[in-house]
This record gives C-alpha cells, structure tokens and sequence, in this order.
C-alpha cells in the first residue's frame, strides 16, 4: 500500500480507531484517550487528526524516522499509525506555544 493510501485511510476515524486497537499496545491506547479528552475526542479522532497533523507539521527527521519504521514493518498502516501517534503524543505534551499549540484537532484543518 503506498504512503498516500495509508495517509488517506487514517483520516477516517473509524478505520483509525480500528487500526489503533489492532496494535494491541494498552499503554499507547490509554496515552491516546487521554490525550483527546480534554478536546473532547475520542481515540478514532485524536487517532485521525494525529495523522492529519503529522502530515502536515512533520520535519524532514520526522518523515524519515516514519519510512525508516515502514521499512522494518510487516504493516505499513499500523507502523505508520503507531508512529504517528506516539510523534503527536510527544508534540501535545509540550503545551500551547509548541507541537500543535495545545490543540488536537488543530482546528480549521
């Protein structure tokens, strides 16, 4: 599956929160949820905007950390996921002023 088709299956919650319980990672499933429940996300969304957000805001290192990951996996949309999300996770923890400013769902997009 190309990256864009990964990309573009992402953005639908649904096939993102399934993605997501696919990975059978608890840790990063709890961090997921709550992350989204201060914006009022549940885990498909925040899954789905981490993915929009990555693609949008990723560094150059981020991007090749990501095609490094989706070399080593068998699955390229759950390595693509995982990577997204624990990438977002770290962003959000840096607050407003960083990452995606405090916001999930960085609005409008």
């Amino acid at each position: 599956m190309v990256l864009g088709r990964v990309l573009e299956r992402l953005g639908d919650e649904a096939f993102a929160a399934e993605t997501l319980m696919a990975l059978e990672d608890l840790n990063l499933m709890v961090q997921v949820e709550a992350a989204g429940r201060p914006f009022g996300e549940n885990m498909g969304e925040y899954a789905a905007g981490a993915s929009r957000r990555f693609a949008q805001s990723a560094s150059d290192d981020d991007w090749l950390a990501l095609m490094t990951a989706l070399e080593r996996a068998d699955d390229a949309g759950t390595a693509c996921l995982k990577h997204m999300l624990e990438w977002s996770l770290r962003h959000d923890a840096e607050g407003p002023g960083e990452g995606c400013g405090g916001h999930c769902t960085c609005q409008g997009n």
